[in-house]
């Protein structure tokens, strides 16, 4: 029996607001992430993740209290990223209700960081998010929030956070992110291959057709999105049934 594919809505939260740009700029008001965080949940989502996508480049720790609002309305696994430094960090937002959490920059900066949070809460715990862009020197990994270009290759980087302890890896292609033409299926393809911890795709959905890609191209086990849910270009439940006319696992 083939695992269900998970379908991800995302919470970009900028200043308590929810917010999404293109390429990772030009943000725009999308709602409050609450009642945001409650329709996903009723109409059906997987998981939810909640970003706070200006806590690393402004060195502040994620809103808590926030995380303690969204957890109370649903009743889906939900992922917390943004400004996680330590393993107190990872204990405050579990605490608050998160079932994951998400590191990206402070993974780059200190990957014992990913061995420390899988030996202290669990492999299933721990996401590391990896923020890359295709350049003359293949895919590299960036840091705080597509800011800040490293010499980490993502293939090599990926192996490592896995090697580590991570539990899964979201992938987002910078390229891709807000413009709706599709996700980076074939680099998703590659990652899939090459890794034996779950995959998330993230970056490019515009239409029901780029989840079914990412699934079938890609091999992704979940696809995450943002602006097509919170605009209400796609709900999460025609999405889903248009899944199993395409023949590809999900939950209903």
């Amino acid at each position: 029996m083939a695992l269900a594919k998970r379908i991800i809505p995302c919470l970009d939260i900028k200043d308590g607001q929810t917010v999404k740009g293109t390429n990772f700029v030009n943000l725009r008001q999308a709602g409050d992430p609450v009642e945001l965080g409650r329709a996903y949940s009723e109409q059906g989502a997987d998981e939810l993740t909640f970003l706070d996508i200006t806590a690393s480049h402004e060195g502040r720790k994620t809103f808590a209290e926030l995380v303690k609002r969204i957890a109370a309305n649903i009743n889906i696994p939900f992922t917390v990223g943004g400004g996680i430094h330590e393993l107190s960090d990872v204990d405050r937002l579990l605490s608050a209700g998160a079932d994951k959490i998400s590191i990206n920059s402070s993974a780059i900066r200190n990957p014992n960081l990913i061995d420390e949070i899988a030996k202290n809460f669990g492999s299933q715990v721990c996401v590391v998010a990896v923020d890359a862009k295709s350049t003359a020197n293949g895919w590299k990994c960036y840091l705080n929030g597509g800011r800040i270009e490293t010499d980490k290759e993502l293939m090599q980087w990926t192996h490592e956070a896995q090697e580590r302890g991570a539990g899964e890896i979201l992938f987002t292609s910078m390229d891709h992110d807000g413009v709706k033409t599709g996700y980076a299926n074939e680099t998703l393809a590659k990652l899939s291959e090459h890794l034996s911890i779950p995959i998330i795709a993230s970056g490019g959905a515009g239409n029901m057709e780029h989840f079914k890609d990412a699934f079938v191209e890609g091999k992704a086990d979940a696809a995450l999105a943002a602006s097509v849910f919170h605009f209400g270009e796609i709900r999460i439940t025609d999405l889903k049934s248009y899944l199993c006319t395409q023949g590809i696992t999900v939950r209903v």
